[in-house]
């Protein structure tokens, strides 16, 4: 498995393809869910991803404060149906917050949690900051988690 951090205009046309590909396949395909994936985030995002061989096996993206909230964010938090049950969505989200904490001055990070993960968040310090919601027919809660020093 190899990580990656890259910017959007960092990233390969290939890897781009993989990403958008693996995020319509978990998302969009395997969740049954149809919205707009494409959403114009991507180009100030950070692309955070594990890579086996050519395939995609676990991605976040870290999005800026003042794209899709005021905090900074992380989203479209994914790994494959494949490499699920082997700890890569806990590498995942302590290499986000690394960064957010090493390269940022933010003091607070936005999620947007499927409900279902609730406890999964929580190991990691972030909390609801919203009552249960639906977004695209999925059960969402607002979590966020304040960033040490």
């Amino acid at each position: 498995m190899e990580w990656h951090l890259k910017t959007f205009d960092q990233l390969t046309t290939v890897e781009l393809y993989k990403i958008l590909q693996a995020r319509v396949d978990v998302f969009v395909v395997e969740q049954e869910c149809a919205y707009r994936e494409l959403d114009d985030h991507d180009q100030t995002a950070f692309h955070l991803f594990a890579a086996c061989g050519e395939e995609i096996a676990g991605y976040a993206r870290i999005l800026p404060p003042g794209s899709t909230y005021h905090e900074l964010s992380i989203g479209r938090v994914l790994v494959r149906k494949t490499y699920r049950g082997k700890g890569l969505a806990t590498e995942l989200i302590k290499r986000a917050l690394k960064f957010v904490q090493e390269n940022t001055k933010v003091n607070c990070v936005k999620i947007q949690a499927q409900e279902y993960l609730l406890s999964f968040y929580r190991s990691f310090g972030f909390e609801p900051v919203s009552e249960v919601y639906l977004d695209a027919g999925i059960p969402h809660v607002d979590m966020v988690l304040q960033v040490p020093d």
